[in-house]
């Protein structure tokens, strides 16, 4: 073999050892690559995997049966009672010059809200005006053809031309009278126009109720069109209390149920009273029911958007229960950490009724004989959370 050939093919065998590193490479590449991805996927963000030491403070066990008289704690609020309120409207299209209120601000009915300037009202004036001199032309004009029909200048027919003239033109200025009425000017303004005959373009939104201003929605400057709401107003001395019931434990509620609430911002008073309205239909978003109570508020201590809790008792049962140290609450939901395996444990939604004591009803969200940590959840949460940022660097 010559020199030459010797040296092709250790130049083949070299080619053929690097393609051959190179794709090992390649392949040990996509293993990782692929190992990580299955790690990723395996990933549970509500799962947490216990140490010992936390294992040693932790009880699991099955959610326990016991007799139970609670007390279902239910989220509510203070609102306005619909039934005194009043969407304050803008009577014509304009701009407003002037706002006379703000937000919480007691008002009386009759009370200026704000001042529109509006060319479309000056127009209706301008209208009305003109509609007032024609009809009285027209008076006269059945007068003059009376005097000149007696006198025997004129024919019968002359005065009923004229007469039916008359008859229009009271028609046109009571049409525009009303389209005033409409636009808001208040009669003794109307009077005033048709005899001054001074247009003026400036209409004044007046408080229909004696109220609060709950809400403002326009600002000075801004262009109003007719019937647009310009503010909220509502008579606080009654409020309504109201919760929204699980469905699950709203079928025993019916208006004149005894029931007592607690507000955060009002501690140690009490509130006691009945349900005066329990809905009829069921939200579906939220599978809830909603329940009100009516408050008397004369002093105007209850104020809409308050928090609220409503009280409702239930009757006795014997019934499944959680402890109270094994139930988190995030989001506007209960969990407890059901076990998934041997150390292992993964926070479950629940819903939960009444309190029992140190527990609380257990409505759904458990198979029967599912085990969960019955104290510690606190602490589980945490780890869960501190786990769920370590996987997720």
């Amino acid at each position: 073999m010559t020199d030459q050939n010797r040296n092709r093919l250790a130049l083949l065998a070299l080619t053929a050892c690097a393609g051959a590193a190179l794709a090992g490479c390649g392949g040990a590449k996509s293993i990782r690559a692929e190992v990580k991805t299955e790690q990723a996927a395996a990933r549970d963000p509500l799962a947490v995997k216990v140490t010992d030491d936390l294992a040693r403070q932790i009880k699991i066990g099955e959610p326990a049966m016991a007799n139970v008289v609670g007390t279902l704690r239910v989220s509510g609020r203070v609102e306005a009672d619909e039934t005194r309120m009043a969407r304050v409207s803008a009577p014509v299209t304009g701009r407003v010059v002037q706002l006379e209120v703000v937000e919480g601000q007691a008002v009386k009915k009759g009370d200026v809200i704000a001042v529109i300037r509006s060319t479309g009202l000056s127009d209706a004036q301008s209208n009305f005006v003109k509609a007032v001199s024609q009809r009285q032309v027209a008076e006269r004009a059945v007068d003059r053809a009376k005097r000149l029909l007696e006198a025997d200048v004129i024919a019968p027919a002359e005065l009923q031309r004229r007469e039916a003239e008359l008859v229009q033109a009271t028609a046109e200025a009571a049409a525009l009278r009303d389209q005033l009425r409409v636009l808001g000017m208040p009669e003794q303004a109307l009077n005033k126009l048709e005899t001054s005959r001074a247009v003026n373009s400036i209409s004044e939104v007046l408080a229909t109720i004696d109220g609060t201003v709950l809400e403002r929605k326009i600002t000075e400057g801004q262009v109003v069109q007719a019937a647009e709401v310009v503010c909220i107003l509502a008579d606080l001395s009654r409020v309504w209390l109201v919760a929204d019931v699980p469905e699950q434990v709203a079928g025993n509620l019916q208006a004149g149920k005894a029931v007592e609430a607690e507000i955060p911002a009002l501690p140690d008073q009490p509130i006691r009273g009945k349900l005066t309205f329990v809905s009829a239909t069921v939200n579906r978003e939220t599978g809830t029911v909603r329940a009100r109570m009516d408050l008397a508020n004369p002093r105007r201590k209850y104020k809409p958007a308050m928090l609220a809790t409503m009280l409702l008792q239930e009757g006795e049962g014997r019934k499944r229960v959680v402890p109270a140290g094994a139930v988190v609450r995030e989001n506007n939901q209960e969990f407890v950490f059901a076990q998934a395996s041997e150390g292992k444990f993964r926070l479950t939604p629940v819903n939960l009724g009444a309190e029992a004591g140190d527990n609380r009803v257990l409505i759904n969200g458990l198979e029967p004989g599912q085990r969960i940590a019955l104290d510690g959840a606190f602490h589980l949460n945490n780890e869960r959370k501190r786990q769920a940022l370590q996987t997720g660097e």
